[in-house]
């Protein structure tokens, strides 16, 4: 698990693809490793499978590259980094999984005075844009971030001034692609209103539903 606050941004020293897999070698400001650890590079949670000094070599499935813009990175390419959080990190963030869900693309920046508004396109999958709500907490590009508004076919959020310049979130422009992770939450949410037997014994949503599954107190 991971809090979304990077830690240090990393670049890429190495893409190679092997088949339908890839490994990335990647130079960071990290001094330790440890073999099979988990570091999330861009959001996406991978394993150490080898180390020297601060470079650092990660294995990538068939699933991330598919999934995530992992495949998409080139030797140079900044990416943000976190090591996996203990029992005693603050947890200054949300509850990250490193599970990326969607690559989606920036659809606008405005400048709101030394801060950003960025506009990101939701995700294809329905039940996925059903787990980005106004003032929930989604992961992009593995940063922790506050949702201020969501549409039919985009969602919202304000970067502020010390985020933009330690992550590599300042650098983003309209047409960009980012992973994106919904909330942990959400998605044991959307599971549990998706079963078909809780759809048959509850025809819809009230206050005292929510309440019995545990939802509100």
């Amino acid at each position: 698990m991971f809090t979304g606050l990077i830690q240090c941004i990393g670049k890429v020293k190495a893409f190679t693809q092997r088949g339908a897999e890839a490994s990335l070698t990647i130079d960071s400001d990290f001094q330790t490793f440890t073999y099979g650890e988990s570091i999330a590079i861009n959001g996406a949670c991978l394993s150490v499978t080898e180390f020297s000094g601060s470079t650092f070599s990660v294995f990538a499935s068939r699933e991330t590259l598919q999934i995530s813009g992992i495949g998409n990175l080139l030797a140079g390419t900044a990416v943000n980094l976190e090591k996996a959080l203990t029992l005693s990190t603050p947890l200054g963030g949300h509850l990250v999984a490193g599970h990326v869900d969607a690559w989606v693309r920036v659809l606008g920046r405005i400048r709101e005075n030394a801060a950003s508004r960025f506009q990101f396109a939701l995700p294809d999958s329905e039940e996925l844009k059903y787990q980005i709500a106004p003032k929930g907490s989604v992961t992009i590009d593995g940063v922790s971030l506050t949702v201020n508004a969501v549409t039919d076919t985009m969602f919202e959020v304000m970067i502020i001034p010390v985020t933009l310049q330690h992550t590599t979130l300042g650098n983003l422009n309209t047409g960009d692609m980012v992973n994106i992770e919904t909330d942990i939450l959400a998605k044991y949410i959307t599971r549990r209103f998706d079963n078909p037997q809780y759809k048959a014994e509850n025809n819809g949503v009230s206050m005292a539903l929510l309440m019995q599954n545990g939802f509100m107190r």
